[in-house]
């Protein structure tokens, strides 16, 4: 059962951030979170935050073992550019992009197995009998 989290508008350039989630991706859920816990960088931080929100979405809304969870694909997307500027010489201006990213999580964990209940026993139908024969057996008696 896969099992998506969704962060967006992160001020955070996608190009920095693409480096920490190719880190992850294939690895389980434990040794992902060690990886991003130990990475010095920003990226690291936020993607951290997807992944456990995606794990907790994972436990509560679908009853998923949290040490059968691996990290299938994290991908980071383009945001909208935020757009600022800064003053220069002469009373000019020089435009500033600020970039931004949305950070999607992708988890495969195996769902687990219902229980199988026993068949149940099929009830001792009566037959039905055709009601020319209900007559005639209430006339006899």
């Amino acid at each position: 059962m896969e099992v998506k989290s969704t962060t967006k508008y992160v001020r955070l350039s996608p190009k920095k951030a693409r480096d920490v989630a190719r880190e992850i991706q294939g690895l389980p859920v434990s040794s992902a979170l060690d990886i991003l816990t130990f990475t010095p960088k920003k990226a690291a931080h936020l993607i951290g935050k997807t992944l456990k929100t995606a794990i907790a979405d994972a436990e509560h809304n679908f009853s998923l073992d949290t040490s059968t969870l691996v990290v299938k694909e994290a991908v980071i997307g383009i945001g909208p550019a935020i757009k600022r500027f800064k003053p220069r010489a002469k009373g000019s201006a020089g435009g500033i992009r600020k970039p931004t990213s949305h950070i999607f999580i992708t988890l495969v964990g195996s769902a687990p197995e219902k229980k199988k209940r026993a068949p149940r026993k099929a009830a001792a139908k009566k037959a039905d009998k055709p009601a020319i024969e209900e007559a005639a057996a209430e006339e006899q008696a």
